[in-house]
């Protein structure tokens, strides 16, 4: 069995920011602070000095389905703040 392979991409740190409109990972997905960027459909371990193509289909699962996780609760989330931001509905019986 062969180990999985890396590729390397060289970024540099400037390029990683979402501040940096004209950056190649500026409309990508990063997820839950981490090192790990989404971009192209691909998953990348991103640090100050470059990037590495994570190619492991374990790897890749994993952080697919973390990454639903993460999306799903964070629907959750804004369904929750959207019931609270809406006035409460009266209850026949209880008016006074």
């Amino acid at each position: 069995m062969s180990a999985p392979t890396l590729k390397v991409l060289s970024l540099g740190a400037g390029l990683v920011s979402p501040r940096t409109p004209s950056s190649p990972l500026a409309r990508s997905e990063r997820l839950a602070r981490s090192p790990v960027v989404r971009h192209g459909g691909q998953w990348w371990l991103v640090t100050g000095s470059g990037s590495i193509l994570a190619t492991d289909p374990t790897f890749n699962g994993e952080l697919d389905r973390f990454a639903a996780a993460m999306a799903a609760a964070d629907q959750t989330i804004a369904d929750l703040r959207s019931q609270q931001d809406d006035p409460p509905t009266p209850r026949p019986g209880r008016q006074r």
